[in-house]
């Protein structure tokens, strides 16, 4: 049987070097982007490169309607996916919780918490044995950010990605019995562009020494943890979070 993968957010960062290191090991991909249609070409390119088959479909994983535009694209393109990556996510720039207006807050949770949840959603009527599916994986990808609390820069993005880290819970103790397992790895500290997107660059090398290990982690490191977690590899872990943060 064909896996296929969809990676939300993944035409860069952490969802782009998992799509090529599932390529890598036999998947198929769909790679989700918001905007940058150049970028997840390129992606796709890769994918095809490694020998695999892949295309890359437009969404706003926050737009439920965009969502169910994007499955029955995958469906009709690529095949019933049989492994999700909930990778997409947003920050936004530094800030205090009373400075938070309410768009911001709608934007971070709507992005990082329901689209998780939708494409969870429409994933597990495709996987789910209980709907006539192989059964299949699910990794969220959460942050450390919801152990540590960033405060004075993203509590609003900790709380979101706590909201992933019990979403992961609750969604692998509901599925195991269907064919699917659910986990999540907690990145800390990793070299990609969205804290420039959040306005701060330079926040991993301004930070590298509150780790333990001295150093932050590249995507490729964090998509070595999440290609393991969605392989048979891991055939006996779910409802996992696993820290992937240089001990941070």
């Amino acid at each position: 049987m064909e896996r296929i993968v969809l990676v939300t957010g993944g035409s860069r960062g952490i969802g782009a070097a998992t799509a090529t290191l599932a390529a890598a090991h036999g998947w198929s991909v769909a790679v989700n982007y918001a905007a940058s249609a150049g970028a997840a070409q390129q992606v796709v390119q890769a994918v095809e490169a490694a020998g695999r088959r892949a295309i890359a479909v437009q969404a706003d994983v926050s737009d439920e309607q965009q969502v169910l535009r994007m499955f029955d694209e995958i469906d009709a393109r690529l095949g019933r996916i049989t492994d999700l990556v909930n990778n997409a996510g947003v920050v936004d720039v530094g800030a205090r919780v009373e400075q938070m207006s309410g768009a911001r807050l709608q934007r971070i949770f709507g992005i990082n918490v329901i689209g998780s949840f939708l494409c969870a959603r429409e994933a597990v009527k495709r996987m789910s044995t209980r709907h006539g599916g192989p059964g299949g994986a699910i990794v969220n990808v959460s942050s450390a950010a919801s152990r540590l609390g960033s405060p004075n820069e993203y509590v609003d993005y900790a709380a979101a990605k706590g909201a992933i880290d019990v979403f992961t819970v609750g969604l692998a103790k509901e599925v195991a019995g269907d064919g699917i397992r659910v986990n999540a790895v907690r990145p800390g500290l990793i070299e990609t562009e969205i804290h420039a997107s959040g306005g701060n660059p330079d926040r991993v090398q301004r930070l590298a020494h509150q780790v333990p290990m001295q150093r932050g982690g590249s995507a490729d490191e964090v998509a070595q943890a999440i290609v393991w977690l969605l392989s048979p590899q891991a055939s006996y872990t779910t409802m996992s979070l696993v820290d992937v943060s240089g001990g941070r």
